[in-house]
């Protein structure tokens, strides 16, 4: 493996030039990008009926072309999905990663074409490891396995041609020879459906690997090691794999975990830490400097070209849109992606807030609306509703006013989610109403159902019944009364949950 981990440096070590390049010349690499991305779409659907044929300037593009939600391009998808070809994208597309978060539907599937797989995802992948290797020159990561966590493939729903999944399991199974080698475990095993049966055998297999580094969402990674712990007997992760280096993370914060992460799972300081910001729709950004925790610097020739919109026009279809040239640091932008997987001018739905320019660093600083994604499990508003909607017509309750947020997972305790309502009508059982909330999520929102799935990262959520008048009361003591301020729905964060419940003798079911 020393060959191997020589060679893997050698090769990926020829990247850095360009990676340089990017960040002295952002503007000119995203003009290339966009020139590419209308050239090749041209003659599709969407390209005629854009004009795209006459398009030459950014300017002529943000006029031309409205901004677009999942819900306004999903006419399309589904047409693609269904096996219509050149709609969207030229070339034929056979795989589609589903995620949730839409309004219209428990999941979004979003086209995976091979151009974003090679131009945005696999290259995403080798410069993330191109990245560590600059900053660790001594590096032997590549002389043991990279231990990834993968999701599971279904049948198209509408077709019996292609697949739709994870994203991480479309890249896995599309991985390359070299790809499959050095990372751990099978593809089978990866790729496995029952997620219980998976991350057994999971602990099985990887407990005798010689694991260097580790790629993962930080708490289904947290419920693998766990299990590897109990399984093996051992304290920590290191007595385990005394030879891991790196923890790559992303899709949600990681600051909550870190304390866990670094005292009580890799209690030493030569385990790093890289995050990464990628998504269904892409890889954007990586974590060039492991010194600069929560900072990425965005990825600008992965056939993605970036906009960036002012908070205050997120809603607009012809908002004024930034380049990567024209964004201001601290500032707070919507972001809007075209991809050569087939998406044009779209809401990804994260705000995103730069740090430094030259090169472009970025920090995800929320998404457009109200969410919970303390454990990708993306809970939205609308799904948020929909739940209380049905547990209200259940139980005879009528609410007169909620929030929610997360209890992030610690020693030896489970993720959940945590409510505080104010009811109007109380429920005739608080139980009946826990339960039908629950449920209701699980059936609107597949990652929540897959992070409640026999409570290995989320257990049933924490509910607290507040006497009228306590929202009034709490948006009174912030100043925040008024038609133009409304309560925060959903939180990322405990802010809102641990002002309320600092402030209030509550009760709880």
């Amino acid at each position: 493996m020393t060959f191997i981990n020589t060679t893997l440096r050698w090769l990926l070590s020829r990247r850095l030039p360009r990676l340089e390049a990017m960040k002295s010349h952002p503007g000119q690499v995203q003009q290339r990008v966009f020139t590419s991305l209308i050239s090749r779409a041209k003659r599709t659907e969407w390209g005629r009926n854009y004009q795209f044929g006459q398009i030459r300037t950014v300017q002529e593009f943000q006029e031309q072309v409205p901004v677009s939600s999942y819900e306004e391009l999903f006419p399309y998808i589904e047409r693609t999905m269904r096996g219509e070809s050149n709609v969207l994208w030229p070339s034929p597309i056979r795989w589609f990663s589903k995620s949730s978060g839409t309004t219209n539907a428990r999941s979004k599937f979003i086209p995976v074409t091979s151009e974003s797989l090679d131009e945005c995802h696999f290259r995403g992948g080798k410069d993330m490891m191109a990245l560590y290797v600059a900053n660790n020159p001594a590096t032997q990561t590549f002389a043991g396995k990279g231990l990834s966590i993968g999701g599971s493939l279904h049948e198209n729903p509408y077709s019996k041609q292609g697949a739709t999944g994870d994203i991480s399991a479309v890249i896995m199974k599309n991985l390359p020879t070299w790809g499959q080698f050095i990372r751990t475990p099978s593809l089978e095993v990866a790729l496995m459906s029952e997620w219980e049966a998976k991350m057994d055998r999971m602990a099985e297999i990887t407990s005798g690997e010689n694991v260097t580094s580790i790629l993962g969402v930080p708490t289904w990674t947290l419920v693998l090691l766990e299990k590897i712990l109990a399984r093996t007997g051992k304290q920590n992760i290191l007595e385990v794999w005394p030879n891991l280096e790196v923890f790559i993370h992303g899709a949600v914060a990681f600051q909550p975990y870190r304390e866990l992460f670094q005292k009580q799972i890799f209690p030493s300081s030569d385990v790093r830490f890289l995050e990464v910001y990628n998504a269904s729709e892409g890889f954007f950004a990586i974590q060039d400097d492991i010194r600069r925790i929560g900072e990425m610097m965005v990825m600008l020739d992965y056939g993605i070209f970036y906009e960036f919109v002012p908070i205050d026009e997120a809603d607009s279809p012809f908002p004024k849109a930034l380049t990567i040239e024209e964004v201001e640091l601290d500032k707070n932008y919507a972001l809007v992606i075209s991809t050569s997987g087939g998406l044009w001018r779209y809401r990804v739905g994260d705000t995103v807030r730069f740090t430094s320019l030259y090169p472009h660093r970025l920090k995800v600083s929320g998404r457009t609306k109200h969410f919970i994604n303390a454990f990708g499990e993306e809970v939205i508003v609308e799904n948020a509703e929909a739940a209380i909607t049905r547990a209200c017509e259940a139980t005879g309750a009528v609410i007169a006013d909620y929030t929610a947020g997360p209890v992030y997972m610690g020693e030896g305790r489970n993720g959940r989610h945590e409510w505080v309502i104010e009811f109007a009508t109380p429920p005739n059982s608080q139980a009946r109403f826990n339960q039908i909330l629950d449920e209701t999520l699980r059936q609107v929102n597949s990652d929540y159902d897959a992070k409640r799935y026999n409570d290995m990262v989320l257990i049933e959520p924490l509910i607290h019944a507040v006497p009228r008048g306590t929202f009034y009361n709490w948006m009174a003591q912030r100043g925040k009364l008024g038609g133009q301020h409304k309560v925060p729905r959903l939180a990322n964060s405990r802010e809102y949950l641990d002002d309320i419940l600092g402030q209030f003798s509550l009760d709880c079911w």
